[in-house]
């Protein structure tokens, strides 16, 4: 376990996601956010990785299929040593290692290339199967956003996974109730994910996604579980962490400048120097 807490570290990742995005001036920063603490405990408490050795064969894998929060993905892997942390400057930039959605041949650190929404489900189970083809003690993780589970592409890849009986694979759901153009429940509602898993032959749990103490938990028991893979659906909050992105509702991709982004900066450092404190 990293000496940094995971409250902590999910406190640095929100305020570097934050800069990174004000450095280009917008971005897709709500989807961004809700997912930061399932990033957090992943790179800082869960995942078999060497930043000094990005490919080792051993590794676990992270495919980010919402590719759009990538910003966050880059802050972790930036704070754990990927790449230097001036990397972050760039993002969307001309040139830049640090695409808008996650690119693995620009990012070391990147298990897959993401953001053609449904298509990491299947990558994902790729990889699982893969792994568990080479004899390989290591995990597929997986995470959608809660309006790619639109495409059928999700419920393909849902019901194949529990076939091979994936028990390495773990796809988390960022279920922050909306997505690009409103609320899910106003454009194809979700109803019971998590039944939805568990019908298609999945492990499933649902749990509190802005609480990190929650999401390592629910790991451990979706780890405890053989012979099928297991599906947590996290119940978050789009902007999670950070209020004046919270506060807008259309904040799928939104500018971030000038007061707006003091604010916003001003808010994480509040929330990490309370931590600390």
């Amino acid at each position: 376990m990293s000496e940094v807490s995971n409250k902590k570290f999910a406190a640095q990742v929100r305020l570097e996601t934050i800069k990174e995005v004000g450095k280009r001036g917008f971005g897709h920063i709500g989807g961004a956010l809700s997912a930061t603490d399932l990033i957090a405990v992943l790179y800082n408490d869960v995942m078999n990785y060497d930043p000094k050795d990005p490919n080792k064969v051993d590794r676990d894998k992270l495919v980010m299929s919402k590719g759009h929060a990538g910003p966050a993905v880059y802050a972790a892997l930036a704070l754990k040593g990927f790449f230097p942390i001036e990397w972050l400057d760039t993002l969307n930039q001309p040139g830049t290692h640090l695409p808008s959605h996650c690119d693995k041949n620009l990012t070391p650190g990147i298990d897959m290339t993401t953001g053609s929404l449904g298509q990491g489900v299947s990558t994902s189970i790729g990889l699982a199967l893969a792994q568990k083809l080479d004899g390989l003690d290591s995990y597929t993780y997986l995470c959608t956003g809660d309006g790619e589970l639109d495409e059928g592409q999700c419920w393909e890849g849902a019901l194949f996974a529990p076939s091979q009986n994936l028990d390495n694979l773990i796809w988390f759901v960022d279920y922050n109730k909306r997505q690009l153009d409103g609320a899910t429940e106003d454009i194809i509602d979700l109803l019971n994910v998590a039944a939805k898993f568990e019908s298609f032959g999945w492990h499933a749990q649902s749990i509190d996604g802005g609480d990190v103490d929650a999401i390592k938990a629910a790991i451990e028991v979706a780890k405890s579980v053989k012979g099928k893979p297991s599906a947590i659906v996290l119940n978050t909050t789009k902007g999670a962490g950070v209020k004046y992105v919270e506060d807008i509702f259309m904040n799928h991709h939104i500018p971030l400048v000038d007061e707006g982004l003091a604010e916003a900066i001003a808010q994480c450092e509040a929330g990490l120097a309370a931590i600390e404190a």
